[in-house]
């Protein structure tokens, strides 16, 4: 039996590289960059001023000079006007530096009248004050960002600001979920005593759209073979990745392997030393498709799905990798199984600026209305079962 590493690596390893396709810059926030964007000019490309005031030569104010006429008044946006010796420029945050001047005095520190600007008695300002010089955020042909980046809303205006209306980006996989089950019953319809309302479908479509997978369906299937096969066998057609939920442990009506094999799906592996989750499999269609087949039960599902299938759709879409994220353990936790647990909790911070994980017991891996209010969950070594309060552990948020 594989460890989550193993496993992890495994899938990883399987997982095709998604092509890019180009998209509007207004739809390219949570898409995976896919290609280089370069500063179309110096930032700013002018010299900025950044506050509302006067704009005035320095050595006029050195050489005594206290007032100063209006020459004019110059907006964001108007071009630069050139500041006659003695005077002063009225001038609004944002508007290019007027030639001739070095220095910006706010107009707090001013009074005008008829036309003059006085600046405050004992004011002292300093040459280049509130001056945003051109090029120094970055000067033209300057690499902004790279392949990988998962694109921010400030890396949009980063991308607007080189002038590109649209971006290179990873096409969105084509992701199928199936949940398998005769005990299921969808949310709205009538159900019986010895039924169950269907809920992990809805619960990993709604993971996989947090994460930015939005090209996601779903399709509840009966656990009848034939049923299984020719349902199965038109998402392969359709989708890159396919997510099962059920079917994979061992009882007499879990076909799942059986007919994927039939369809020729080559299984990678069949269950993972860990809990919850351990019946996990895992296996590759014709053409290098993905399919993923969960365990049933809830709190198994949802692991499984942000532990293995959202790494796997990151690497597909050639996201950059991020580092591991890890927490502190609030009380002690004791698990004796020779597993990897994955442990949900919540998470707090401490005054000393600690990430701290507070255990949240599950009542069995089919609890997950325990999950509610949970921020992810650590991972707790298999070669240890005692885990005292201030273990750093690592941590995988939701």
């Amino acid at each position: 039996m594989l460890t989550t590493a193993e496993a992890l690596d495994r899938i990883l390893a399987a997982m095709p590289e998604l092509p890019p396709e180009a998209v509007d810059l207004t739809l390219a926030a949570g898409r995976v960059l896919r290609q280089t964007v370069v500063a179309e000019r110096d930032q700013p490309p002018f010299d900025r001023v950044m506050m509302d005031g006067i704009a005035i030569s320095h050595a006029d104010f050195a050489g005594g000079q206290r007032q100063f006429d209006i020459q004019c008044t110059q907006m964001a946006g108007d071009a630069a006007a050139e500041l006659m010796p003695g005077h002063c420029i009225e001038i609004m945050t944002g508007a290019s530096l007027p030639a001739n001047a070095d220095c910006i005095v706010p107009v707090e520190r001013i009074a005008t009248n008829d036309g003059v600007a006085t600046l405050e008695a004992a004011y002292e300002p300093r040459a280049q004050q509130f001056i945003h010089p051109r090029a120094s955020d970055h000067a033209a042909g300057s690499h902004l960002l790279g392949p990988g980046k998962r694109i921010a809303p400030a890396d949009v205006a980063v991308i607007a600001s080189a002038g590109l209306a649209s971006v290179e980006v990873s096409r969105l996989p084509v992701i199928r979920v199936i949940s398998t089950g005769n005990e299921l019953i969808a949310a709205g319809a009538p159900i019986k005593p010895h039924q169950i309302r269907l809920s992990n479908g809805p619960a990993i479509q709604t993971l996989l759209l947090q994460h930015g997978y939005s090209d996601c369906a779903h399709d509840h299937l009966v656990d009848e073979r034939d049923v299984l096969r020719e349902r199965i066998a038109g998402h392969l057609r359709e989708a890159d990745v396919l997510i099962l939920s059920g079917g994979v442990s061992m009882g007499k009506a879990d076909y799942v392997p059986e007919v994927l094999a039939e369809l020729g799906v080559r299984v990678n592996f069949h269950r993972i030393s860990q809990r919850p989750g351990k019946p996990m499999w895992f296996g590759t269609a014709p053409g290098g498709k993905a399919v993923f087949a969960l365990p049933g039960n809830p709190v198994s599902a949802l692991v499984c799905c942000r532990q293995y299938v959202i790494p796997a759709l990151s690497k597909a879409s050639a996201a950059h990798t991020r580092p591991p994220e890890f927490a502190a353990l609030t009380s002690d936790v004791t698990f004796e199984p020779a597993l990897t647990c994955f442990q949900p909790v919540r998470l707090v911070s401490s005054s000393a600026g600690e990430v701290l994980a507070m255990p949240v017991k599950t009542n069995t891996s089919g609890d997950f209305t325990a999950l509610s209010g949970t921020d992810g969950y650590v991972e707790l070594a298999l070669d240890e079962s005692q885990f005292p309060a201030g273990t750093p552990v690592l941590l995988y948020r939701w």
